[in-house]
């Protein structure tokens, strides 16, 4: 396994990370396997996050008695500084270690005052001066302000959006955090599920000698994949640049990177799903999206009150109902033609 040292924190890492999302949707039994399996692999950097439900709890679970040997990241979405430190406090008690090596400020939408005595920078240093955790980093879905916290001085790791859909603008943000000595960790490596070529994608990100990716990970099978890459690093041949070409054709612009931040949606449209589903169509196993009942969920696009809360909430500025209208319209005609003639795919 080959590691880097995550900018001015001087922790070595692995270059291949685990990103606890996904592990969400296992069993503790399947997650303890899967965690443990990643640490016999030469993963030691593990992201998780106090609003990914039971996550912390399952790393806590699985991962106790190494955890000196493993760099535990966590985050909290808290206000205040009392906010802060009351999901520190449950953190610690779920990952069942008595300090964090990095706690992250969860995607805020306005940079903390540092200067704030009761704000979230202010309750981090009080938890790293109380030797509760050990760095203070930072994650935004928005370049300019994850590029503001890289500048600051304040934070010893940005985390951001990176993959190969990326635009300059958001690659330079690498560079930026080379040049301040601040470690950079790439969420969104696979565009949240919308690359299906786990090699291009690695591929592209191991360019990069200062970024470690946190793959989402929740099977074996893409475990043992990532592992198997992490063996024999691939380099950017040209016919993986040539995939990375075509996907960029189709997906940059105004796509759904599927975060979630829009959610609850008032008229219970799954809006990180339906928003994206036209080039899961193109891209995935057709027949789970033309069942009657995926059908019914995407007919809630019908019933969108306008409320405007999905817009609001959306960290890339999408105007999101349009967007689930392009999306309802594309699904309903190949909903029409599958079940006029039913598409051949691959099975499952």
């Amino acid at each position: 396994m080959q590691k880097i040292i995550l900018g001015r924190t001087g922790w070595s890492v692995s270059r291949t990370a685990f990103g606890a999302l996904p592990i969400q949707r296992l069993s503790m039994a399947e997650s303890e396997k899967l965690l443990r399996r990643a640490f016999s692999e030469g993963i030691n950097f593990f992201d998780t996050a106090r609003m990914y439900s039971d996550s912390e709890e399952k790393l806590g679970r699985a991962l106790a008695g190494v955890r000196r040997d493993i760099i535990l990241a966590s985050k909290s979405h808290a206000g205040d500084k009392a906010g802060l430190l009351d999901h520190l406090k449950t953190s610690l008690g779920l990952l069942k270690t008595d300090y964090l090596d990095l706690l992250q400020l969860h995607n805020p939408k306005v940079l903390p005052d540092p200067s704030d005595p009761d704000g979230t920078y202010a309750g981090a240093l009080e938890a790293k001066k109380s030797g509760l955790i050990r760095s203070i980093g930072i994650t935004s879905h928005s370049r300019d302000k994850a590029l503001e916290a890289c500048c600051s001085g304040l934070y010893d790791t940005v985390q951001f959006p990176l993959n190969y859909l990326s635009t300059q603008e958001d690659l330079a943000l690498i560079e930026a955090c080379r040049e301040r000595g601040v470690g950079l960790i790439a969420m969104k490596g696979m565009a949240g599920g919308l690359l299906t070529n786990a090699t291009a994608a690695f591929a592209f990100l191991r360019q990069y000698d200062n970024v470690v990716p946190i793959w989402g990970i929740q099977r074996v099978e893409e475990l043992e994949e990532f592992m198997a890459l992490e063996k024999n690093p691939p380099g950017l041949s040209a016919a993986l640049l040539e995939i990375i070409k075509k996907d960029r054709e189709v997906l940059q612009g105004d796509f759904c990177r599927g975060c979630g931040y829009c959610l609850p949606c008032p008229a219970g449209i799954e809006i990180n799903m339906a928003a994206r589903i036209t080039h899961f169509l193109n891209r995935s196993v057709v027949p789970r999206y033309m069942t009657a009942e995926f059908h019914d969920k995407m007919d809630r696009i019908n019933h969108c009150t306008d409320c405007g809360h999905c817009s609001a909430h959306c960290p890339y500025g999408l105007d999101v109902p349009d967007l689930l209208k392009r999306q309802l319209a594309g699904y309903e005609a190949f909903y029409q033609r599958y079940h006029e003639k039913p598409v051949q795919t691959e099975k499952s």
